[in-house]
C-alpha cells in the first residue's frame, strides 16, 4: 500500500487521509479499507462494521476503548451530542484536537522525531536511529514477552510483512494496555501496578455489530465525563486528552490532576519509521512512568475497569483460575465491585437482550511482562433478568442471594467429590494416605466437573432467577439433583482408575458413593424431595452433563 504524501515533509501513513484500516461489512462480509474518519462515519451511520481482519483477539478491547474515548473527546470539544454520519466533520473534529499540528502530524504513523505521531510522543533533540531496540514486525511491538501459544510469537511475526493497520493495533495495544516490560519499561496508569492488567468490562447489546456497542458507549462517556472528572479529581475542561501530543524525554511524569477524564495515554517511548516504504519500530526506555498515578492503584475512572470496593484497587485477573463464574457473579451482582461508566443496564429498549462482556489479558505473577493468556467471557442478560438486577431492594438482593447459594452448594459438592475420589484412589489397606499420584488422578477427574459447572452456571442461574415464585423451588431442587447426578457420573467414570481387586474395589466404590451423596444430609430439602420432585433427569440436565 502506498501512503498518502503529506505536503509537510516526513509525514506518512495518515489515518486522517489514507485508507489504512481494513474492516469487513456486516451485510455481506466484503473487505473495506478506510481512513479513521470514514470508519467512524460507517459505525455511526448504520452499524456497518462486522469485524477487523487484522485485529487480534487481545487487541479488541484497546481498539474499542480507543474509538469510544476518541469519539467522545472529539464530540465534546466540538460541542456535539450525536456522532456524525459523514467523514468530513469527523476529520475536522479530529484535526481540531491537535491545533499545534494542523498538518495532521499527530495522526500519522510516521512523523519526524521532533513532532508527535499517532500514539507516539515527540522526542525533540534525540537521535532515534541510535535507539538500539529495533522491531521489524508489528507483533514484536505488541507482546514483547509471551507465554504458551495464546500469544503471537515473534518468529511467526517475522515471517510475514506487517501492514499499517497491523502496526496501528500493535502500537495501540502496547500504549494503552501495556504492563511492566522490564527495567525502565513502565506500564499504563489505568491498572493496579505493572503486573496487573486493564480489563474491559461492560454491558453490550447482544447480536449487534461494532457500531452498536461503540455508539452506546460513546453516549455514556459523553454523559458521564463530568462525573468521572469530579470523582477522580481530573480536569472536566481543558485537560490533556491525547497524551502523545506532549513531548516526552522519559524523565518527567504527568500529574493525574492535569488530565481529561477520558484521556488516552501512552506508556512507552516508541517511534515508527519506514525504510523504503516498509514500517519498523524503534523503542527505548524511560526513567519514570508517563503518568504519575501509582498511588491510585488503577482507580482512574476508566469506563471499563471495575474497582474492588474493599481493597480500593482496580480489578486484576492474574491467571485463568481467577476468571471463573465466581468472579463473574461478583461483577454481575455488583456487590464487591464499583463498575465503570460502561456498565449500564438502564436506558436500553425494554425488550433489549444484553450481554455482560469481560475481556482481559491475564498478566501472570512471574514478572517481566509475561502473560497468562487472553480471556473473554459473555453472559446473556434477558429483559426479565435485567429488570431484577435494576430493581431496588429485594429484587436485586434476590439474584445475588441465589447466585451465592449456588456457589456455596457447588463448592460443597466439589469438596465431597474430591473426598470421594481421594477415598477411591487411596484405599489399599483402607487407612493409607493419598499419594501424589492419587492427587493427580483426583485433579484429572474433578477439573472437567468444575469446568462443566462453570460453563452452565449462568444459564441455570437465569432460569431460577427469572422463574415465578411458585416454580423457583422446583427448579432449584431439579438443579440440586442434577448437580449430584453429574458428580456421581464423574465418580463412576473414575472407577476403572481405582482399586481392581475384589474386596478393595467394592469397599472403595461404596465409600466413595456415600461421600458424594453426603450433600443430601447437608440440604434436607434435597433429601425430602429427591424421589417426588424430579423423578427423571431433565433433558436440560442430560444436555449439559
Amino acid at each position: 500500500m502506498t501512503p498518502h504524501h503529506n505536503p509537510s515533509p516526513g509525514l506518512r501513513w495518515s489515518l486522517l487521509d489514507d485508507s489504512l484500516i481494513r474492516w469487513r461489512c456486516a451485510a455481506h462480509g466484503d473487505l473495506q479499507r478506510s481512513s479513521l474518519p470514514e470508519l467512524l462515519a460507517a459505525m455511526a451511520a448504520a452499524d456497518r462494521v462486522r469485524d477487523f481482519p487484522a485485529l487480534r483477539p487481545h487487541q479488541r478491547h484497546p481498539w474499542h476503548a480507543f474509538l469510544a474515548q476518541l469519539g467522545a473527546i472529539a464530540l465534546h470539544r466540538a460541542g456535539q451530542t450525536q456522532p456524525w454520519t459523514e467523514a468530513p466533520p469527523w476529520r475536522a473534529a479530529l484535526l481540531g484536537l491537535t491545533p499545534d499540528d494542523a498538518d495532521g502530524a499527530a495522526w500519522c504513523l510516521v512523523a519526524p522525531p521532533g513532532r508527535p505521531a499517532l500514539l507516539q510522543a515527540a522526542v525533540p533533540g534525540e537521535r532515534v536511529t541510535d535507539w538500539k531496540n529495533v522491531l521489524h514486525a508489528a507483533d514484536e511491538l505488541d507482546m514483547l514477552v509471551t507465554s504458551k501459544n495464546h500469544d503471537l510469537k515473534s518468529a511467526r511475526a517475522r515471517a510475514r510483512r506487517s501492514e499499517p493497520d497491523d502496526w496501528l493495533f500493535a502500537l495501540l495495544s502496547l500504549q494503552t494496555q501495556g504492563g511492566f516490560l522490564g527495567r525502565k519499561n513502565y506500564g499504563i496508569s489505568r491498572m493496579d501496578g505493572g503486573l496487573a492488567n486493564r480489563p474491559g468490562v461492560g454491558v453490550v447489546p447482544a447480536g449487534e455489530g461494532w457500531g452498536a456497542r461503540w455508539t452506546a458507549d460513546l453516549q455514556t462517556l459523553l454523559m458521564k465525563r463530568t462525573v468521572i472528572a469530579e470523582q477522580q479529581e481530573l480536569m472536566a475542561e481543558g485537560g490533556h486528552a491525547l497524551l502523545w501530543l506532549l513531548p516526552w524525554s522519559g524523565t518527567e511524569s504527568l500529574s493525574m490532576q492535569t488530565l481529561d477524564p477520558l484521556y488516552i495515554e501512552v506508556c512507552q517511548r516508541v517511534r515508527l519509521d519506514d525504510a523504503g516504504g516498509v514500517l519498523l519500530a524503534r523503542k527505548t526506555v524511560s526513567e519514570v512512568s508517563r503518568v504519575a498515578g501509582k498511588e491510585r492503584n488503577g482507580r482512574t475512572g476508566d469506563p471499563w475497569t471495575p474497582v474492588n470496593r474493599a481493597k480500593g484497587k482496580a480489578l486484576t485477573v492474574q491467571t485463568r483460575d481467577d476468571f471463573t463464574y465466581e468472579l463473574m457473579t461478583k461483577l454481575l451482582t455488583g456487590g464487591d465491585y464499583e463498575h465503570g461508566a460502561a456498565w449500564r443496564l438502564d436506558g436500553w429498549p425494554r425488550d433489549a437482550t444484553l450481554q455482560v462482556l469481560v475481556q482481559v489479558i491475564a498478566r501472570g505473577t512471574r514478572g517481566k511482562g509475561r502473560t497468562e493468556g487472553y480471556h473473554e467471557r459473555r453472559i446473556p442478560i434477558s429483559p426479565k433478568l435485567r429488570r431484577s438486577l435494576l430493581g431496588l431492594g429485594p429484587q436485586r438482593v434476590d439474584v445475588a442471594t441465589i447466585a451465592k447459594q449456588r456457589i456455596a452448594v457447588i463448592s460443597e459438592m466439589r469438596k465431597l467429590l474430591r473426598h470421594a475420589l481421594v477415598t477411591l484412589f487411596a484405599i489399599r489397606n483402607y487407612n493409607d494416605s493419598p499419594s501424589n499420584n492419587d492427587k493427580a488422578k483426583v485433579d484429572h477427574f474433578t477439573q472437567p466437573f468444575e469446568a462443566n459447572e462453570d460453563s452452565r452456571f449462568f444459564d441455570d442461574l437465569a432460569q431460577e432467577a427469572e422463574a415465578d415464585d411458585a416454580d423457583r423451588l422446583k427448579l432449584r431442587l431439579c438443579w440440586l439433583r442434577g448437580l449430584e447426578k453429574r458428580a456421581e457420573r464423574v465418580l463412576t467414570q473414575s472407577f476403572n482408575a481405582g482399586p481392581r481387586s475384589g474386596m478393595q474395589r467394592y469397599k472403595a466404590r461404596a465409600v466413595a458413593l456415600w461421600h458424594v451423596r453426603g450433600l443430601r444430609s447437608k440440604l434436607p430439602d434435597l433429601a425430602d424431595h429427591y424421589a417426588r420432585s424430579c423423578p427423571d433427569d431433565t433433558d436440560r440436565t442430560q444436555h449439559h452433563a
